[in-house]
């Protein structure tokens, strides 16, 4: 691919090729098109006309983005998602995180607003699209760490990414000061009602916004592992139960259903069925060892917002056939 190919198009420049996707190739009216884009319908009108301007549209549509808007209606379509965004990569074995990264942080620069109350997973992902945030100044709003894990002071922790974000936006935010994983069911159970962690798990149960990634269960590129917070028999034991891939440390199979393994038990994290509550829920990840470990995701949180690239995006759809 081309240096050109690897650039990233421009807000406006996604907009406009989705437009005339939907108007051209799948026929829809200008009114359709502007729900799905959150614009108005002369705003529609306008990235029709320049896009002929452009010489974009011919018999077909043409451009660089043309196969990447391809492949984000698909998954849309398929998958019942709200938005799609599918992030050019250089190679099916690269490393994709940064890609990711810097559209999740672009897509999260407008999406965020003052008044939200937004629920915040961790990784490498997540971490990486914190150079891409246009920071500005939100009223009142709140961001809240779902995992545990500040014990520990290093890159990779649940708390630095909540942080990192909050301050971006000039907002609060909000951790779980316990570790990621605990000794025993009790213990949980004990920090949460007496040691004041009642108060952060009971704001995560009515939040307007959660973003979050999948992690996979491979050792050699696992955060869980590289970050030394599973052993790798650990992750056997996981996969041997099932295990495809974790959200917050609940380890899940491949159709979203929490696996039966101790571990389940002992991690301080919000639970799926709140994070099910969100009201817009961003699902971000991707890479040749997350196929699994997506689906397992699609089909818990059921996310409105799915941000990957586009090889993991073929192969979600190559994998549903």
């Amino acid at each position: 691919m081309t240096g050109d190919r690897l650039a990233a198009p421009s807000r406006s420049d996604r907009a406009r090729l989705r437009a005339a996707w939907m108007y051209y190739i799948e026929q829809m009216t200008q009114s359709d098109i502007a729900d799905v884009l959150g614009v108005g319908r002369v705003t529609v009108v306008r990235m029709l006309a320049e896009a002929r301007l452009r010489n974009e549209v011919k018999i077909a549509i043409e451009g660089e983005l043309v196969e990447i808007v391809a492949l984000e209606r698909r998954l849309e379509k398929h998958f019942g998602l709200e938005r799609a965004i599918v992030a050019p990569a250089s190679g099916p074995e690269a490393d994709v995180t940064p890609a990711i990264g810097a559209a999740t942080g672009r897509y999260l620069s407008e999406a965020v607003e003052s008044g939200l109350r937004v629920g915040v997973g961790w990784g490498r992902t997540l971490l990486n699209c914190l150079p891409f945030l246009t920071g500005r100044q939100l009223d009142d709003l709140q961001v809240i760490s779902l995992l545990g894990g500040i014990i520990h002071a290093r890159r990779f922790n649940p708390a630095e990414f909540a942080w990192q974000f909050a301050q971006a936006f000039r907002g609060n935010a909000y951790l779980i000061p316990a570790p990621a994983l605990v000794d025993s069911a009790e213990t949980r159970q004990a920090l949460i009602e007496r040691c004041g962690l009642k108060d952060i798990f009971e704001m995560s149960s009515a939040l307007d916004m959660v973003v979050l990634s999948v992690g996979g269960l491979a050792a050699a590129t696992t955060t869980t592992h590289q970050v030394g917070f599973l052993s790798e028999e650990q992750l056997d034991s996981l996969k041997a139960a099932g295990a495809v891939g974790d959200i917050l440390f609940h380890f899940i199979d491949r159709k979203g259903r929490i696996v039966d393994h101790p571990l389940n038990d002992l991690v301080m994290s919000v639970g799926l069925d709140e994070i099910r509550h969100g009201k817009r829920r961003i699902l971000t990840s991707g890479g040749a060892d997350k196929t699994e470990a997506l689906f397992g995701a699609l089909a818990v949180i059921e996310p409105h917002v799915l941000i990957t690239d586009e090889f993991s995006a073929r192969r979600l759809l190559e994998a549903e056939g």
